[in-house]
């Protein structure tokens, strides 16, 4: 029997229902924000992540699937969402149209990685990206909106913050901890070592526990922040204040992909176990002007569906639309007729076979239906249909002309 790949899973049934739930729910809060759906490929060529998500980050190092197509192409299923997003605003020229620029979008990403809980090798994002505001408070309403979100799904959540400075403050910085993490000598892991060399802030990041004993006494980002960044940084904090938003600072966190800079954030959950993190993002001015396109203040953040499908906290939901059944196999053109009839205004599901009452009723309730409707010899002689309401209960017959 051929089974699906390790690592990437069906979504059925109840799944579906969360799932959906949640695209909807996301969705509608983003367009109340004035955010648009953008949708962009699956494949796209490899050098787009490898510029922007940085060769350092684990995502271009280890868990691409990346190929040579039929065309000598070399290309990769995406790993996350912002590049492609960015790649369409340049290559629409809207970067050099101006003005504000904001987008959602839902799908599929891809990563070769250790399948576990929650974290999938084919797993869906929701994110959003904000292009042409340099301003603080856009950052606020990024974090905002995914407050928003969480909470109308039912899930709780810590956010947390750190800044991760400007082209300003930055490169004295990451002499400072150049220098600390030399002096651990060999006791660092293989990927600090490459990270040393790519991108030494993402050293903060490693999840080797070893590593992280050593970096307890490492300098601090926060604490070297430049003017500019140190009152941004203040005045995100006041906003989230002044809007009933709590946070904690995180000083250690870089986010896992190198275009951030200055807000970094997390939202961490305490109910999905030692992979907390339930949503994240961050400002990453400099990502436009990367990838050859003209410098734009962007800010943006993602969220992974099957990291949340277990905290959704799913509404009540109640019977709907009409469930149509014949007892006799002479009613069954009829039923199919009158069920057609019904589905241009309502929701109407059929059995196509003939069959007893109390197993109609059974297919209605398994249907979530409101209502039970069924013709048998007797309401087909007499031109009428036996309708039965499931919430409270009230049977009556009726005219079929006036169903």
């Amino acid at each position: 029997m051929i089974q699906s790949l390790r690592g990437m899973n069906d979504i059925l049934s109840e799944d579906y229902e969360r799932f959906t739930h949640f695209i909807n729910t996301a969705t509608d809060i983003a367009q109340k924000y004035g955010y648009h759906f953008i949708e962009t490929p699956l494949l796209e060529e490899t050098a787009l992540f490898k510029r922007s998500v940085g060769e350092s980050s684990d995502i271009v190092g280890k868990e691409m699937y990346q190929f040579i197509d039929k065309g000598e192409n070399d290309v990769c299923l995406r790993p996350e969402g912002t590049a492609g997003v960015v790649r369409a605003f340049i290559q629409k020229k809207l970067d050099k149209a101006g003005g504000t620029h904001r987008y959602f979008y839902h799908g599929p990403m891809f990563r070769y990685e250790r399948p576990q809980k929650g974290r999938l090798r084919e797993f869906h994002q929701f994110g959003v990206e904000s292009f042409g505001v340099d301003s603080v408070y856009e950052d606020a309403t990024m974090i905002m909106m995914v407050s928003d979100i969480l909470k109308a799904l039912g899930i709780g959540y810590r956010l947390q913050l750190n800044s991760l400075g400007d082209n300003n403050c930055m490169p004295d910085y990451r002499n400072k901890l150049v220098k600390f993490v030399q002096e651990c000598g060999d006791e660092i892991c293989e990927d600090c070592v490459r990270r040393l060399e790519t991108n030494p802030i993402r050293v903060l990041d490693c999840k080797n526990n070893s590593c992280q004993t050593l970096y307890e006494g490492a300098p601090k980002l926060i604490n070297c922040l430049c003017q500019n960044c140190e009152d941004d940084f203040s005045s995100l904090k006041k906003i989230l204040e002044e809007n009933g938003i709590d946070y904690e600072i995180d000083t250690n966190l870089v986010r896992g992909l190198d275009y951030y800079s200055k807000t970094a954030f997390e939202f961490v959950s305490d109910n999905i176990g030692s992979q907390s993190a339930i949503a994240g993002g961050g400002r990453y001015d400099r990502l436009v002007e990367f990838l050859d396109g003209r410098p734009t203040p962007a800010v943006g953040f993602a969220m992974g569906i099957e990291r949340l499908m277990e905290l959704i906290v799913m509404p009540e939901i109640s019977r709907d639309g009409y469930f149509i059944g014949a007892m006799d196999a002479e009613a069954v053109d009829l039923v199919i007729q009158l069920t057609q009839k019904k589905r241009k205004t309502d929701k109407a599901t059929v059995d196509y076979k003939a069959k007893n009452l109390q197993k109609h009723l059974k297919a209605a309730d398994k249907a979530n239906a409101k209502f039970c409707c069924v013709i048998g010899s007797e309401e087909l002689r007499n031109g009428t249909i036996w309708v039965k309401n499931l919430e409270d209960k009230i049977e009556q017959t009726i005219n079929i002309g006036d169903f």
